[in-house]
């Protein structure tokens, strides 16, 4: 990484920033004590300190120092090592985890050529990094400049080497170093370069953005597992629509979830109607208001509308509906997990969410009142609600169940008499074929409704 470092840090002393311990975790301020009792040197870096200084509530706070990790480990009975691509302490108190990392030093060989050095692919990805210096060598081994100030703890004093203040108050994303070759080093730099970019409303550097259209292919090399965890990151942390259209905009959604792209390309012009766009929002919505959001519904609304055609090109088949979707279900997220990893956590409940909206078209006899207690009704209901937002007939069906569910006991038992049915009819069933009449089974059975 080519990097131009100053001789000397601006040094903001205490009076003329707004920092203030008080607003810091009382964990986080534990483990940096502990450290300088026990001769190292800790600074709060990163988010917490990028945050603090804009006024806003750090979602976590991460330390960096001069211990060795296994310093670290000896030092908190409550401590971890992680991570093999960069050694990482774990400090966890009840559901708080304060993260504590080593700097980073510059990763050169010496003269002989046996000197430690960061381990990379041809392209230039980093695969081990586990190379030590000193705070000047780890501020210049950060990837943008305003998670590149330190806090010392020490003397209360915001440490600058790389011009992260005036960025930070120019409202600027840039990278430390050529971004080509920081995107290369690590190409999820680009989805946590647009994640910034969204979550403070901050403009990118010319140089910075360049890159970010054409190198989207970097994200190939990335292990799906961690694309996951970076989407949860993309999205669920409150400005999931605007994150949404940068990274389409940066083409960067289609690296992401390329059927999804597919689908939101043939129908460039309607897609900001979209049930995706609606569930973003929503999402957004229930995180400013402090409410809990489900990845599972995130995820069905993201790839709801590959669902939507795989179930279509299997439309003109021998299938039953419920058969169709199960299929197709199969199909969308076998192809998705090429992309992100989908733990079965959250691919069950997001399948449950897709068959309810089959059986929420059922709105005679007793199945309305027995779907009331089934574990997904309420995530079903809300997806279907999202639906008559773009879907007439999903706002007719979604109507019918929102008067529904406000009637009492009775008046529900009274709404499903045959005589007081309801005029919304549910789309009936194709009939399936006699058995006589239908093809051959294919030889890989279906998988079992969940």
């Amino acid at each position: 990484m080519e990097a131009s470092p100053i001789s000397q840090p601006t040094m903001i002393p205490r009076p003329q920033h707004n920092i203030s311990r008080a607003n810091i975790s009382a964990n986080a301020l534990k483990v940096l004590y502990r450290l300088r009792e026990g001769g190292f040197r800790a600074c709060l870096v990163g988010g917490g300190v990028r945050d603090l200084l804009l006024g806003r509530e750090p979602k976590d706070f991460d330390i960096a120092t001069d211990a060795r990790p296994e310093q670290v480990y000896k030092l908190f009975r409550n401590c971890r090592l992680i991570g093999r691509r960069f050694r990482l302490a774990h400090v966890q108190f009840g559901q708080e985890i304060v993260e504590v990392a080593t700097f980073r030093g510059r990763g050169e060989e010496d003269e002989n050529g046996d000197g430690p050095s960061v381990e990379r692919t041809a392209s230039g990805r980093i695969l081990s990094d586990n190379v030590y210096g000193n705070i000047e060598e780890d501020a210049w081994r950060r990837d943008f400049t305003v998670n590149a100030l330190y806090y010392d703890i020490d003397n209360f004093v915001v440490i600058d080497y790389v011009g992260g203040m005036a960025d930070l108050k120019a409202g600027l994303i840039r990278l430390i170093g050529d971004p080509t070759q920081r995107y290369q080093e690590d190409p999820v730099r680009m989805l946590r370069a647009v994640r910034f970019a969204a979550k403070l409303g901050f403009r990118f550097d010319l140089v910075t953005e360049a890159p970010l259209h054409r190198l989207g292919h970097l994200l190939d090399q990335i292990p799906a597992a961690r694309l996951f965890d970076e989407v949860l990151k993309l999205f669920l942390t409150g400005s999931a629509l605007q994150t949404f259209e940068l990274l389409r905009h940066y083409r960067l959604f289609g690296c992401l979830f390329p059927a999804t792209e597919r689908c939101l390309s043939h129908q460039q012009q309607h897609y900001p109607k979209t049930l995706l766009v609606r569930a973003l929002a929503s999402t957004d919505q229930r995180l400013a208001e402090d409410k809990p959001v489900n990845p599972a519904f995130l995820f069905a609304a993201l790839l709801w509308e590959p669902l939507r055609e795989r179930m279509k090109q299997l439309g003109a088949g021998d299938l039953s509906d419920i058969e169709a979707m199960q299929a197709a279900a199969d199909a969308v997220i076998q192809a998705q997990l090429h992309r992100t990893a989908l733990p079965r956590r959250h691919s069950l409940p997001m399948r449950e969410i897709w068959e309810m909206q089959q059986r929420l078209t059922t709105i005679t006899g007793k199945r309305p009142l027995r779907l009331l207690g089934h574990p997904r009704f309420r995530a079903g209901y809300d997806f279907l609600i999202l639906r008559g937002e773009t879907d007439e007939e999903a706002a007719a069906l979604a109507d019918w169940w929102t008067r529904f569910l406000a009637l009492d006991e009775a008046g529900r038992a009274q709404a499903l008499q045959p005589s007081k049915a309801s005029p919304h009819k549910a789309k009936s069933r194709r009939r399936r074929k006699p058995r006589s009449a239908r093809k051959a089974p294919k030889s890989t059975p279906l998988q079992p409704e969940i």
